[in-house]
Parts: structure tokens; sequence; C-alpha cells
């Protein structure tokens, strides 16, 4: 117990605290991996970074994002990747290092945290990574048409997606700025009774022909509030792979597509920038 103690003052007083434009940011070392740090904002956990292992993913939702990212084009064939949300960079990062010569983009808003993890966790010098501080939707437009291989949305503003990224018209410019074949991935948090991954799931529907839905069957379950990872593309998705990998993860998941998908919208109708909403407010005791 006294070396627990001892342990986690070390922590503390090795942690970086600093005021960011989003809030509270605190980049907290790991004490398994000696330079692998977790970053959070106000206190909600938004990125794990091992600077020594890049390709390594702590985060549930980091590793499906992964296995997506893995399963867009043959293994080292170099992406065109567009990451909206930066937080510390982590899947940028796990792209360069399994995929060099990859060109990404990182579109945050949160210019005091780019500012930080710049300094504090710096980006490999040989990674071909711009990072644009502003907001996501106009750093999107910015995007020439049919650039992208990988389209990844993973926004949160105080633990919330911000509603103006949730519409079919902030799809339709994720559509545009795909390739053909081109994947698109979002990183979705919701609770009991689902209501806004439902919708985002229609949303999608309405922009993109083929869909499939990865989570923990607890979540998926409306169990208990948690994340989801969208995974959408106008090409035949590799389902099975993404199923295979998704259950063998530490933390194993399920993966919806098809009927069982549809059926699991219910019905719901998709969100357009007159209908949008951030999504709900995590309860409490999601980060204790």
């Amino acid at each position: 117990m006294a070396r627990n103690k001892q342990r986690d003052r070390a922590a503390a007083a090795a942690s970086v605290v600093e005021t960011v434009d989003g809030g509270l940011a605190q980049l907290i070392p790991d004490r398994e991996r000696p330079r692998a740090w977790t970053l959070l904002i106000d206190g909600a956990p938004q990125s794990h970074v091992d600077l020594d292992d890049p390709a390594h993913l702590s985060f549930e939702y980091q590793r499906r994002l992964g296995h997506i990212a893995d399963l867009v084009a043959p293994p080292n064939k170099p992406l065109q990747v567009v990451h909206l949300g930066g937080g510390a960079f982590t899947l940028a990062r796990y792209v360069a290092a399994t995929r060099p010569r990859s060109t990404q983009q990182i579109v945050e808003l949160d210019g005091a945290l780019v500012q930080l993890v710049r300094r504090e966790l710096p980006l490999d010098t040989g990674a071909r990574i711009r990072v644009r501080s502003t907001d996501a939707r106009a750093g999107l437009a910015k995007v020439q048409d049919g650039w992208a291989d990988l389209v990844v949305a993973d926004v949160f503003s105080g633990a919330r997606t911000p509603a103006h990224l949730t519409s079919t018209e902030f799809l339709a410019e994720v559509r545009r700025v795909l390739r053909p074949g081109g994947f698109y991935a979002a990183n979705l948090a919701d609770g009991p009774p689902l209501t806004h991954l439902r919708g985002q799931i229609a949303t999608a529907a309405s922009v993109f022909t083929e869909l499939a839905l990865t989570a923990d069957p607890t979540v998926l379950r409306g169990r208990r509030f948690g994340n989801a990872v969208l995974l959408a593309s106008d090409r035949e998705l590799p389902v099975a792979e993404l199923t295979r990998r998704v259950a063998t993860d530490p933390h194993p998941g399920r993966v919806e597509h098809g009927r069982a998908l549809a059926d699991f919208a219910g019905g719901a109708a998709p969100v357009t920038d007159a209908s949008a909403k951030p999504s709900p407010v995590p309860p409490a005791s999601v980060f204790r």
C-alpha cells in the first residue's frame, strides 16, 4: 500500500498540468510504460500515447479506429488521412508508424492544446503530419475533393461532440473529401436510450451505402454510457476481419452491420443542420 502511494505521488509530481482553450489539460505518466502518457481534459480521458511505441493503442475506441486504419488498404501502403480532432495525435502517430510515407492532416480547434502536445509529446520529425488549429468542419472544407483514403472524426468539446459535426450536411462534406472506396470512421459516445447513436447511424445511412458499428456489447444493449465506432463507405466493408480483430481485443467488442444494424437504428431519422444537437453529457461516474 505504501509503495502504491509513493508511485501515485511520483506520478502526480511528473504530471504536466496546463490550461488550454478547452479546459484544464493534464498529461499523466503511465506507470507501466516509461515514455507513455494519458491526456485528460477537465478530468475526461482523451488520448494515450507511447512515444517509444506509437503503434501501441491503449484505449478501446482507439484500438477499434486502429483496426479500421489497418483495413483501409493492404498492409504498409501509405494512406492519406484527415483527422478531425487531434487530442494527443494518437491515431496519426499510429498510421505514421504502421504505414510509413503516409500523408496526414490533423484539424484541432484548441490551439493551446496543439502547442502543449507538440512541446511535451513531439511528433517524429520524419512523419508527414500537418496540424491545423481551426474548427473541424471549417478545416474539412479546405481539403480538396477525393483527397483522403480515411477521414476520422473524434471531436469532443466538454466531453460532447458538437452539433454541427453530427448532420447529413457534415457527412456530405466528408464524402466529398473521400476518394472512391475511402472510409469514414467516427468515435461516438452515448448511453441509454441510445437516441444519439441511433440518429448517427440513420444520418450516415443517408449518405453512405455501407455501414458497420463496433462497441462493447453492454453499450449496444443500452446498459451503460460508452464509446461506439461507426464505419461508413461506398464500398463493401471488411466486416469479417473487423469482427475477428474486435472480438480478440483485450476488451472484446461486437460488430453490427446490414439488417441487424438497421434494426438497431430502429427507424431513427437522419440529423440535419437544422435539427442537430450535441451528443449527450456523460454521467459523472464515467470518469471515476
